[in-house]
């Protein structure tokens, strides 16, 4: 609609739309609401019941899952704990309380905030909980088909990803006058 009146000199003028009441309906443009960095969830690579594509790690999980925690810990920290302090802490947590669920659920939170992935089927703690050896078998195939050799570790897979890069001579005496 226009919103405009002629003035004395032919130009015109805009003019406020009248004002709206509770029952009237104006048409809004639709506005973008896209922040940086919030792109819409990814996908999961791997379902939470797909065992079998990896029969190796669903029985290491199902036997040792602190072996499994701990390799998805430390991919996911960024090598700041070792898999070994990771699966140390996992294993003293589940002698200690019976509940290494309520620790773990906290990685598969972190990450799936670094990998956009949707909370699904039901929020993380419910997860970890009702299935735990699911859980940690269904995110390490995901850090796996993501390009992680989850035997390297962060800094195997660091070293891995830099072959062929060559670093900035080293200077001895560095700079002098």
């Amino acid at each position: 609609m226009d919103y405009s009146k002629p003035t004395d000199d032919g130009q015109k003028q805009a003019e406020a739309p009248p004002p709206v009441g509770p029952h009237d309906v104006h048409p809004v443009p639709p506005t973008s609401l896209h922040v940086q960095g919030a792109d819409p969830p990814a996908r999961w690579t791997t379902g939470l019941f797909d065992c079998f594509e990896d029969v190796q790690n669903s029985i290491i999980t199902c036997f040792c899952p602190c072996i499994t925690f701990g390799q998805v810990a430390e991919v996911v920290d960024r090598g700041s704990v070792s898999c070994g302090a990771s699966g140390a802490l996992y294993t003293l947590i589940a002698v200690v309380t019976g509940w290494p669920c309520l620790y773990s659920c906290f990685y598969r939170t972190k990450m799936r905030r670094q990998y956009a992935l949707p909370e699904i089927p039901c929020p993380d703690i419910l997860v970890h909980c009702c299935c735990e050896p699911c859980a940690l078998a269904q995110e390490y195939r995901e850090l796996k088909n993501r390009g992680f050799d989850m035997t390297l570790g962060w800094d195997g897979n660091a070293d891995k990803q830099n072959k062929g890069f060559t670093t900035a001579p080293v200077v001895e005496g560095g700079m002098n006058r």
